[in-house]
């Protein structure tokens, strides 16, 4: 018997990484987020200089790297969830697999999506791009463990999208932490 493709679900091997599979699945994004801000810090470049009245970020060329990243990411390990859950489920031989942390992976994102809001404050200090980073990171990865209602309940949806569905809710309350915490913070 062949065993299932699980090279994109376990995020070509994070998932095998201990302690906390989950945490390891979940910087891939973090990495790409803070390397596209820290470009954008680096060349400090002029976000939108016709923009008067919008947000500066709108128009910029590496706001939309930035998005463009993070959706992209999203969406491939949302899609590697759905396509190899159910073979994730039974080469591990578990419902919603440790080694399954492609639905980490795109869950991070979305909480990162909210940090272009704060770019104003950000770009005073590296140091602020940091602590913007690292509480996106923080409030996914608790959201993730604590996953609040109806979080866990969806992680009994069939294959795959009870793998995914359960940690883009985490995602979706990491963004609401996130953004009052920044906004508070910033």
């Amino acid at each position: 018997m062949q065993r299932p493709n699980v090279q994109w679900i376990t995020v070509f091997g994070l998932g095998h990484m201990w302690p906390a599979s989950g945490t390891w699945g979940s910087l891939p994004p973090v990495v790409v987020a803070g390397a596209v801000l820290a470009f954008g810090y680096a060349f400090d470049i002029e976000w939108c200089p016709t923009c008067n009245d919008g947000p500066p970020w709108y128009a910029s060329a590496w706001g939309w790297v930035y998005y463009a990243a993070l959706v992209l990411i999203l969406m491939v390990f949302s899609l590697a969830c759905v396509m190899q859950g159910d073979g994730a489920e039974v080469r591990f031989r578990k419902k919603d697999p440790s080694q399954a942390v492609a639905d980490e992976t795109a869950g991070q994102c979305i909480p990162l999506l909210v940090l272009p809001l704060f770019w104003d404050s950000m770009r005073e200090s590296p140091w602020r791009v940091g602590a913007a980073l690292l509480t996106a990171f923080i409030a996914f990865r608790l959201m993730d463990i604590i996953k609040p209602w109806p979080a866990r309940g969806l992680q009994r949806l069939v294959g795959g999208w009870g793998v995914l569905v359960d940690d883009l809710f985490a995602g979706l309350y990491a963004a609401i932490i996130t953004w009052a915490v920044l906004h508070w913070l910033m």
